[in-house]
This record gives structure tokens, sequence and C-alpha cells, in this order.
């Protein structure tokens, strides 16, 4: 009788403390860039990315170059991210910016009591400069932490 009131205090304690809090809960909008045929393309300039919030500036993204994708993490805290796509054009040194205004509501997710809440987002609204960019095709409007949605198509001018 023992080892049974034993047996059941182990499985009672095993059962009670498995927390399924995610291990990867970066909330991102995932882009990936292609030519005007769809084509995978690496962007040779290099792209830096400057987001402005209202607590100031900061840097999200520097000096990516010979990359065909990249994650931006995405505000929870305010309606709008406003981000500053800046390439730097390697063979003369001159730079262009465009501008990507993304409209979102946000909500919060709850996985459990035990882990921290995150905010999921579901995009309005995009709008953006075309100094570099010829396009930017939202192809998925839900941001979770799923890290494998690819949210943008982003084509630069100039690619075949």
């Amino acid at each position: 009788m023992r080892k049974l009131l034993y047996v059941i205090v182990i499985l009672f304690t095993i059962s009670c403390s498995t927390i399924d809090c995610p291990v990867e809960n970066t909330v991102a909008v995932h882009y990936e860039i292609r030519d005007k045929a769809g084509k995978e393309l690496a962007i040779t300039d290099s792209l830096s990315i400057v987001s402005t919030r209202q607590d100031g500036n900061y840097v999200v993204l520097n000096r990516l170059s010979n990359k065909s994708s990249f994650s931006i993490p995405i505000s929870y805290a305010y309606p709008e991210d406003v981000l500053y796509f800046c390439f730097k054009y390697l063979e003369n040194d001159s730079i262009v910016v465009d501008t990507v205004c993304i409209k979102k509501d946000d909500f919060p997710h709850f996985e459990s009591v035990d882990c921290n809440a995150s905010f999921f987002h579901e995009i309005t609204d995009v709008q953006y400069t075309r100094h570099y960019i010829d396009s930017l095709v939202l192809l998925n409007k839900s941001v979770t932490y799923d890290q494998t949605t690819v949210h943008f198509r982003l084509v630069p001018k100039g690619s075949n």
C-alpha cells in the first residue's frame, strides 16, 4: 500500500509540473526576397532597417547582404510600425531609403497561466515608398511566433 501511495504522489507531481510554454516565442514578420518572376533572389546590396517608435529610434537589422529572407520583430504596444529600409549600393556607396508602414491589430495570446502572454497580430494595411522596392506583397496577415510563415514578398526594382 505504501508503494502505491508513493507511485501516486510521484505521478501527480510529474503531471502537475509539466509546463508547455513555447521556447521560440519571438513574434516577427518574415520577408522573402524574390525577383519579378518569383524566383528566390539574394540581395547583393547592403540592407539596414531602422524602426521609429515613440520611445526613440533603434536598428532592427544592420547590413544584411547575400540573403534571400529575413525577419523583423513586430511591436506589441503600437498600432503601426514604421520601418525605414536603407539600401546601400555597394558599387557606388549611395543610399536609397524606402519607408514601410505596417498597420495592425494586436491581441494577447495565452498558452497557459504559467507562461508569459504573447501578443499576436493581424496586419490590416501596408503602405510603402518605391525608391528601391518595386513591390511588397502581403502573403499572410496573421503574425504569430510561427517562424516558418512568410508574411511579405519583397521585389526590388531592376530584378528580372
